[in-house]
């Protein structure tokens, strides 16, 4: 459990549960999901002595759930966001299993980033002047963000004013933003493991023989694409309902104009990684059919020269076989410059073929 307290100049951390909230700072309580679920009565006493409510067992049950994909929900007294990351995790995770530490992941095909993309949900529950979040357990987003905001405690007062989340909300999409773009910091190893794998397939003098991992990174990415539409969605959700509750908070048009900004930034951050994902599962499809392109134009290209050359020796068989008849008064076959003759005749025919192929291009490589 961590437990930091926000206002526009300190930024303090401790180990217990607070026991108020000032008039000038708002409360993050960070939770593995593990320790969420343990503490469970300890925390909803907590939230009901700051906040004036608890969280829904509903909803209870969504923040402890591994596997439940991105999505947004909302009460009169708190908002809940379930986000499911794609960043690089310290332990693997299958993308088919979110949450689900991988024992075999190295038996399983596919680029290596991939299994190391932990798709693990993260629950935010934002109250006015309270955020808790439940992360999967050693959440590197969650610490590296911790580190960040206590750097930006320290730091002087003109750097506060950028740095120094506004509110709850503010600080969850901060948060988010950090996921998606920790996906973004893995598609360069990914293009390029990808763009190995079009060369491989496009190179007509090398044998393409990793189709299990080929079909293992297609499936992959398929899940990718699902979880960032997920996401999307819980993300267009939450700014709806930031333009339908723009009244309430009309006494501060300033900081909702900001969550407004921040969460359409979000918001094309998500599309890009959607953009990105679906033009690889593109590059992986157009490379396979270039492949199979490939392969096919080989094998026209070796039945073309192979019938060519058939056509060159028919007429030379069709000599050889008409000499090659019993016939007791046989011209040619008794004289002493007929062997001669005929090896003539069949090699000057066989040249005459061999211009008259290569002039209509049945010879050599396609141009």
């Amino acid at each position: 459990m961590r437990v930091f307290r926000i206002n526009s100049h300190v930024v303090s951390e401790s180990a217990a549960f607070p026991q108020e909230i000032t008039a000038d700072e708002f409360i993050w309580m960070a939770f593995a999901r593990r320790e969420f679920e343990v503490l469970q009565l300890e925390i909803q006493s907590t939230l009901e002595r700051l906040c004036g409510s608890q969280i829904m067992d509903l909803h209870i049950s969504d923040v402890l759930n591994n596997q439940l994909p991105s999505h947004y929900d909302y009460t009169s007294d708190y908002n809940l966001m379930v986000f499911r990351r794609l960043a690089a995790g310290q332990s693997e995770s299958d993308l088919s299993r979110p949450g689900e530490i991988l024992h075999r992941s190295r038996d399983k095909g596919g680029p290596p980033v991939l299994h190391r993309i932990d798709t693990s949900p993260v629950a935010f529950v934002v109250f006015d002047r309270l955020v808790l979040t439940v992360h999967p357990t050693d959440c590197t987003i969650r610490d590296s963000f911790a580190s960040r905001l206590l750097a930006a405690g320290r730091a002087t007062a003109n750097q506060q004013a950028y740095r120094m989340p506004l509110n709850p909300p503010d600080l969850m999409l901060r948060v988010i933003s950090q996921m998606v773009d920790g996906y973004l910091n893995l598609r360069r190893e990914l293009s390029r493991q990808l763009d190995h794998w079009q060369s491989e397939l496009i190179n007509p003098n090398t044998r393409f023989n990793n189709w299990s991992a080929l079909l293992d990174a297609r499936l992959s990415l398929h899940h990718l694409d699902e979880i960032c539409e997920d996401q999307r969605a819980a993300i267009q959700d939450w700014i709806d309902a930031l333009n339908t509750a723009a009244e309430p908070h009309a006494s501060q048009p300033r900081a909702l104009e900001l969550l407004k900004v921040r969460s359409r930034d979000v918001l094309e951050h998500i599309e890009r990684v959607v953009h990105h994902v679906r033009r690889l599962e593109q590059s992986a499809e157009t490379a396979v059919q270039m492949h199979f392109n490939a392969q096919s134009n080989r094998t026209n290209d070796i039945m073309r020269t192979l019938t060519v050359l058939t056509a060159i020796f028919l007429p030379l068989n069709l000599i050889t076989g008409f000499f090659g008849m019993n016939f007791e008064n046989f011209p040619v076959l008794h004289n002493e410059n007929g062997l001669w003759w005929t090896l003539i005749s069949m090699g000057l025919l066989g040249v005459i073929l061999v211009v008259f192929f290569w002039r209509k291009r049945y010879l050599g490589g396609s141009r």
